[in-house]
């Protein structure tokens, strides 16, 4: 339904350029794991690929009568921030959504970058495809920060935007081996500089802060 809707107006007022569009598979599971450089982010994947993408949101965004129809009509999850977030009910159903063979979009860094360099990822993508098995998709957005920049409430028209979708991160090399916090690591790094690949964003090589988690 928000495809139907929504998918005229983006055509309309912005010029947005879609790359690999086949790595996402018809069906089946597939963790989609990006850069995060605007809110809006989470507007334009699941409009361009083919397939419903769930998120985790913050539960903040769900009280917000302007955009919570969006995350409720994508099926995202709510997560409240703070003391107590509940994270491993939240990765749980990620992973019920992923055993459903849903695609599930995750933004490694944990946050949007306030100045536009790709930060360190956290392994909760490694955890993620670890437990169902799913393949991760690294995508790489370019330009939405112009649409919508950090801590703006508009979404500017007439802006380039290109979303590049890589092939699936080959995982093979960790198959039979203890899944420890190395392991972890090293895959999230691999995703991680996939997704520096098809953003060109510099990479930081430390976690970005945390005030304003998504």
């Amino acid at each position: 339904m928000t495809k139907f809707f929504l998918t005229p107006y983006l055509r309309l007022f912005f010029r947005i350029r879609v790359e690999g569009r086949e790595h996402i598979p018809g069906q089946g599971p597939a963790i989609l794991a990006s850069n995060h450089i605007s809110f809006c982010d989470s507007f334009f994947l699941p409009l361009v690929v083919p397939r419903r993408v769930r998120y985790v949101a913050k539960a903040e965004y769900f009280d917000n009568w302007k955009v919570a129809w969006f995350f409720r009509a994508n099926g995202h999850i709510p997560l409240r921030r703070g003391e107590g977030a509940d994270w491993k009910g939240a990765m749980a159903a990620a992973a019920d959504a992923l055993g459903a063979g849903e695609l599930f979009g995750i933004y490694p860094e944990g946050t949007r970058s306030k100045d536009g360099r790709l930060h360190r990822g956290h392994t909760g993508v490694a955890m993620l495809a670890l437990r169902t098995g799913a393949p991760v998709i690294p995508i790489g957005f370019i330009g939405t920060d112009k649409a919508q920049p950090v801590g703006s409430k508009m979404i500017w028209p007439f802006k380039r935007i290109t979303i590049r979708i890589g092939p699936p991160v080959d995982f093979s090399a960790q198959a039979g081996q203890p899944r420890g916090q190395r392991v972890l690591r090293a895959m999230t790094d691999g995703v991680m500089a996939e997704i520096q690949r098809l953003s060109g964003q510099e990479y930081t090589g430390r976690y970005a802060p945390q005030g304003d988690r998504v």
